[in-house]
This record gives C-alpha cells, sequence and structure tokens, in this order.
C-alpha cells in the first residue's frame, strides 16, 4: 500500500498537513515538481472558463463587437450577436502563402492562438483539435483548424513545422504567423491579449480560447482551452447548417 493510500502523514496543531519525517526529502520534491506543472494547466484552463462563462468580475473580450456569450444549442458559448468573423487577411501560414477564412466558406472553421514553445496550454488545445477531427472521421473534411500565431519572434516556420508534426496536424491546420506589426492587428480584432511573461521572457502570457465560424463566416461560438473533442463533434453539424 503506497503512503498516501495508508494516510502516512502527520497534522501540526495548526491544522495544515505535515510531510512523513520518514519519506526522503528529493523524493518529496520529486513529486512536487510533477504535481506543480498539472496544478498550473488545471488553474488557467479552469480560470478560462469561468471568465468566458461569466464567473468573473473581469470578463475575457469578446473578439469583433459580440457582447455576450451564453448556453444555447451548441456545446460552446453562443456569441451574441452573430458577426463575420474578423479578418486574418494580413497573415500567412508557415509556407509563406496567404490565408483568408473565405477560402472556407462551406466549412466548420475553428481559430485559436497559440505558440509554438508554450509549455502547457497550447499543447492542450493543439491536442484536443486533432482528436476531434479523429472522432469525426469522413466528416473532418467539412472541417478546417486555423492557429494565429501569439510569437512573432519564437514562431518561425521550422517551429511551426516541427509543433505540427508533433501534435499530428500537418495538413490539418493553418499556422498563421507574420511580424509584429502584422500580428498585432489581428490580435485587437479578436480581443486577444499577447505579452512576455515577465518572470519568464521566454513564455508568453496571451488569451487561450477557441473560436467556432460557421459555413457561412459568422463568428458563432468560444470554448475554453479545456474544450473536449467531443464538444467539436456535437457542435460541427450546427456550424455547417449556420
Amino acid at each position: 500500500m503506497s503512503d498516501e493510500a495508508s494516510g502516512d502523514t502527520s497534522v501540526d496543531s495548526s491544522g495544515g498537513d505535515a510531510l512523513s519525517s520518514s519519506e526522503p526529502p528529493e523524493r518529496t520534491v520529486g513529486r512536487l515538481r510533477l504535481v506543480l506543472p498539472v496544478v498550473v494547466i488545471l488553474i488557467i484552463v479552469g480560470g478560462v472558463a469561468l471568465v468566458i462563462a461569466g464567473g468573473s468580475r473581469s470578463k475575457q473580450r469578446l473578439p469583433d463587437g459580440a457582447h455576450s456569450a451564453h448556453v444555447g444549442k451548441y456545446d460552446g458559448l453562443l456569441l451574441q450577436p452573430l458577426r463575420s468573423a474578423p479578418a486574418l487577411t494580413s497573415l500567412h501560414n508557415y509556407q509563406g502563402q496567404p490565408v483568408s477564412l473565405s477560402d472556407y466558406r462551406g466549412k466548420a472553421v475553428f481559430v485559436t492562438f497559440l505558440y509554438t514553445h508554450c509549455p502547457d496550454v497550447c499543447p492542450l488545445i493543439a491536442s484536443q483539435l486533432h482528436n476531434a477531427l479523429a472522432r469525426l472521421g469522413s466528416r473532418a473534411g467539412e472541417v478546417q483548424l486555423i492557429a494565429v500565431s501569439v510569437d512573432p519572434r519564437g514562431d518561425k516556420p521550422a517551429a511551426v513545422a516541427k509543433f505540427l508534426h508533433e501534435h499530428e496536424l500537418t495538413g490539418e491546420m493553418q499556422y498563421l504567423i507574420g511580424t509584429g506589426s502584422e500580428l498585432a492587428p489581428v490580435w485587437k480584432a479578436w480581443s486577444v491579449g499577447s505579452a512576455k511573461d515577465v518572470g519568464n521572457p521566454e513564455f508568453v502570457n496571451h488569451s487561450a480560447l477557441v473560436y467556432g465560424i460557421s459555413a457561412s463566416g459568422k463568428l458563432t461560438t468560444i470554448y475554453a482551452a479545456s474544450l473536449s473533442p467531443s464538444e467539436i463533434v456535437h457542435d460541427v453539424p450546427g456550424l455547417l447548417a449556420g
């Protein structure tokens, strides 16, 4: 039986938990190193879910004039009013090709904002979107995934190609990059924040949401970073009909 299962801990007089003195310090440190990244991810994705659901006084700004997000016929939150999705025409993919949302009329499009060396939330989003496509089977051809960089310095073509390969999204996701001046208007139109982490300059603090766009080009749904593949699978038919 493990230490955890046997309750091998002591409680000090202040009511706090204390680790058993019999446990080696290096084992404790190892456990903390494993647990902390998971806790950080849960805090981030949980916080985003609360914010877009209205559980925070400081709500996530919604893109391009949308003023509310509420529960509707979708598993994602329904944006109101429905508006045409902001343009992405100032950007190009990592292969240097221009990309426009209008190229994907007739498809359900999911747009998110990522960076390639993100340690937690971005890989989670990428994996869940890949899993959603896998579950869609033959209907995956009716869906287009688009990621927009929030790190113009770090998201170079080679880094993007590696990221897409690692997450099995090569050929499935358009990953758009550009200079800071090209990306900034897109971030503004989508109400996406992007800033270097003061404590860890190699990381980027950014909005971690996924946006669903209907076949007619309307910005329709919004999802937290903790979205499940089943949410996407459920909402694709509605977005295609929209």
